[in-house]
């Protein structure tokens, strides 16, 4: 029993930290869960037992061995370390690499940073602002101005995040600032339609993979993720639509 203990503490710890990374990464609660029990499956565990929230990962065994919970404090959108880690997931499947290998191979992963750089955001999200808006059926005059709209709108999300870790604080922010870049470029008759402008402004910011994987939990049984991820993205949708409410009620 004593040799057989620290493997299978091993075994444990690298499901919680290949959960873990795919839970912070934005993957959806089953997919976290059935990629923990597929590894402890596959280095001789078949009986594993996993309780996935957005903010927390209970993992136990059968046996002697005590559960172990991990928290989530930073959720963010990385799928490139989704699917790292679900590669890594079936090679340990297939038996082409260790545990060993793998705890190694997630620690550098999570270590990682692989988003791009800040200004490459930005200009994406600049870009994605002027093609929602014809997306919307806007005019091609409007197109610049909601690029400038988004950009603003997406610089002060990121630098007001860095300064208060409240996300709904940074992006209701970032909504007035959308509002009133809007508002001032169609005064000075640089835009046309405000409506249209703040509308492709905004979708950088809607919490699509949020509401996506809210749904798909919903469906698939977890009843208390989906719930909590669908209030986030509710609360999200609030606090965008309360800076620009803001700004309208002032204008």
């Amino acid at each position: 029993m004593e040799n057989k203990l620290p493997q299978t503490i091993e075994v444990i710890d690298l499901c919680l930290l290949a959960g873990k990374i795919m839970l912070q990464c934005g993957a959806e609660t089953y997919r976290v869960e059935d990629t923990m029990t597929r590894i402890a499956a596959s280095l001789g565990i078949p009986s594993s037992h996993s309780y996935v929230t957005p903010t927390g990962i209970i993992f136990s065994i059968d046996g002697t061995e005590p559960a172990k919970l991990i928290r989530i404090y930073d959720r963010t959108t990385d799928l490139y370390k989704v699917t790292v880690v679900n590669g890594i997931s079936r090679k340990i499947s297939s038996g082409e690499i260790s545990a060993n290998e793998a705890f190694k191979k997630l620690m550098d992963i999570e270590k990682a940073n692989y988003t791009f750089p800040l200004y490459q955001q930005i200009l994406a999200a600049a870009i994605s602002s002027g093609c929602f808006l014809m997306m919307f059926l806007g005019q091609w005059k409007d197109f610049i101005p909601a690029i400038i709209t988004g950009g603003l709108g997406f610089i002060c999300f990121v630098y007001i995040h860095n300064l208060v870790k409240i996300k709904f604080f940074s992006e209701f922010m970032a909504s007035v600032v959308i509002g009133l870049s809007a508002y001032i470029l169609v005064s000075l008759g640089i835009g046309v339609q405000l409506d249209k402008i703040i509308i492709g402004s905004v979708m950088p910011l809607v919490p699509g993979l949020l509401i996506t994987n809210a749904v798909r939990d919903l469906m698939a049984g977890h009843l208390v993720a989906g719930l909590s991820k669908g209030a986030e993205a509710f609360l999200t949708a609030c606090a965008i639509g309360t800076g620009i409410a803001i700004v309208f009620a002032f204008y």
